[in-house]
C-alpha cells in the first residue's frame, strides 16, 4: 500500500488551507458551515409571539427585532409571508409605510434594531489586539434603489460605531446583501454579562443629525456616526413596503448559507426575551395560565407560571390585555375577575401573578388555577435587552 504525504489540502483557487495535517497523524479542518454559528436569533422571521401585524415602533411583532424612530411618518410592521425564492424561507418582516414624511428633519430616523447579549459576542475578542471580523447576511425587498445603511454599535466601555451600506440594484425585488465588518482592537471591548453586546441597526430613514461622520472603519461612537452613508427615505410614500429576512451574523469573513433551525429550537431561543401564553398554549391544558393559592383576604388568588427556559433576566411587570372580563380562576368553580391580574414577583425561571377575585369565598391557602377567558387573553413577560 502506497502512503502519500503531505502538510496540507488546498483548493485550486484557496488562499488558505482546507485541511493541515500535523507530525503526529492529527489534522485540523476548516470548517464553514458548522453548526450553531448564525448570532441571530429568529433571523427566518419565524418566530411572533406577539402577534403578526401592530402599528407604530418597538418590540411588535417578529420576535428579537425591534425597530425606534422618531418623525412623522407612520408605519405598520408585520410578519409577511412575501420571501425570496427557492432559499428556504417562509417568513419575513415587512414595514409599510402608513403615513409619508417626505422632508424628514435632519432629527427624523427610523431603523429596523437587533440586539446581541454580550456574553454570546465573547468570541470575536472586540477591543483586544486579536478582534475577529465578522459577516452579516441578509436578504431584503426595498422600494428604493441606491445605499442603504446597516451599522453595528457597541455600547460597552467606550461606545463604537461601525456602519456600511448596501446598495439595492432594483426595487421591490429581492436581493442578498454580505457585509463584514474588520474587528475591532479598540474601545475597551464587550462585557462578558448578559447586557448589549451589540446593536445592529438597518436604517430606513435617516436625517443628517445621523449621517455626518464617517464610519465606514470603527469610530467612537457620535450621533453624527450612526448612519453613515444613508441615502434613501422608505418613508416618502405611503405606497412603499421594505421586507427582510434571512439574517445571518457570523464570525469571519465568510457569509455562509442560512443556518435553518427548526421552529421548535427558534421558539426555545426566543422565549429567553419574550415568553407570551394563552388560550391552547396552557401550562397545564386548555387556558390555564397556571396553578396557585388564595390568599388570606378573600380577594386574591396567586397564580405560579413556570418559563419553559431560564429568561435572560427577571422579568419586572406582565403584560395582559387590560379587560378583567377576560381573566378567569376555577377552584370547584369558575369566577370571572374582578380586575386585571397583576404582577407580583418573579425571577427568570417562574413568575407569581395576582389573580383579583373579590369575594371568592375559597378560604385561605386552597389551592386554584387561572385561565384565560376567550381567545384573546394572554399573560406574557419581557426580559427584552
Amino acid at each position: 500500500m502506497s502512503t502519500l504525504k503531505v502538510g496540507a489540502l488546498q483548493g485550486i483557487s484557496a488562499s488558505s488551507d482546507a485541511i493541515t495535517l500535523a507530525n503526529d497523524g492529527t489534522c485540523t479542518a476548516n470548517i464553514t458551515n458548522k453548526p450553531n454559528r448564525n448570532l441571530i436569533i429568529n433571523g427566518a422571521m419565524q418566530i411572533a409571539q406577539r402577534g403578526t401585524s401592530a402599528t407604530g415602533t418597538g418590540y411588535k411583532t417578529v420576535d428579537r427585532f425591534t425597530s425606534i424612530g422618531n418623525g412623522s411618518q407612520g408605519l405598520t410592521q408585520s410578519q409577511d409571508t412575501d420571501v425570496p425564492t427557492g432559499q428556504g424561507f417562509s417568513k419575513s418582516l415587512k414595514f409599510d409605510c402608513t403615513t409619508a414624511n417626505a422632508s424628514p428633519s435632519a432629527g427624523n430616523y427610523v431603523s429596523i434594531q437587533y440586539k446581541i447579549e454580550g456574553q454570546d459576542l465573547q468570541q470575536i475578542a472586540n477591543g483586544t489586539s486579536s478582534a475577529k471580523k465578522v459577516t452579516l447576511s441578509f436578504w431584503v425587498k426595498s422600494p428604493k434603489t441606491g445605499n442603504h445603511a446597516v451599522g453595528i454599535n457597541k455600547p460597552d466601555s467606550t461606545g463604537r460605531q461601525n456602519t456600511k451600506t448596501y446598495s439595492v440594484s432594483t426595487a421591490n425585488t429581492w436581493e442578498k446583501k454580505t457585509i463584514t465588518f474588520d474587528g475591532d482592537t479598540s474601545g475597551g471591548g464587550i462585557a462578558n454579562d448578559n447586557g448589549i453586546g451589540f446593536n445592529i441597526n438597518w436604517f430606513l430613514l435617516a436625517g443628517s443629525t445621523y449621517n455626518s461622520i464617517d464610519s465606514t472603519s470603527w469610530v467612537n461612537y457620535s450621533s453624527g456616526t450612526w448612519a453613515y452613508g444613508h441615502a434613501v427615505n422608505v418613508f416618502d410614500n405611503t405606497n412603499n413596503n421594505f421586507y427582510i429576512t434571512g439574517v445571518q451574523l457570523e464570525v469571519g469573513s465568510v457569509a455562509t448559507d442560512f443556518e435553518h433551525l427548526s421552529f421548535a429550537d427558534e421558539l426555545r431561543r426566543c422565549q429567553r426575551y419574550y415568553y407570551r401564553v394563552g388560550l391552547n398554549q396552557g401550562v397545564y391544558y386548555g387556558g390555564d395560565l397556571g396553578i396557585g393559592f388564595t390568599d388570606n383576604d378573600n380577594n386574591n388568588i396567586y397564580i405560579r407560571t413556570e418559563f419553559p427556559t431560564q429568561m435572560r433576566i427577571a422579568p419586572t411587570a406582565v403584560e395582559q390585555t387590560g379587560d378583567a372580563g377576560e381573566y378567569k380562576v376555577r377552584r370547584d368553580t369558575t369566577k370571572t375577575c374582578s380586575g386585571v391580574p397583576t404582577f407580583s414577583q418573579a425571577t427568570a425561571w417562574a413568575a407569581k401573578t395576582n389573580f383579583p377575585s373579590s369575594g371568592h369565598g375559597w378560604g385561605t391557602a386552597s389551592p386554584a388555577w387561572g385561565q384565560t377567558g376567550n381567545s384573546d387573553s394572554f399573560l406574557a413577560w419581557s426580559a427584552e435587552l
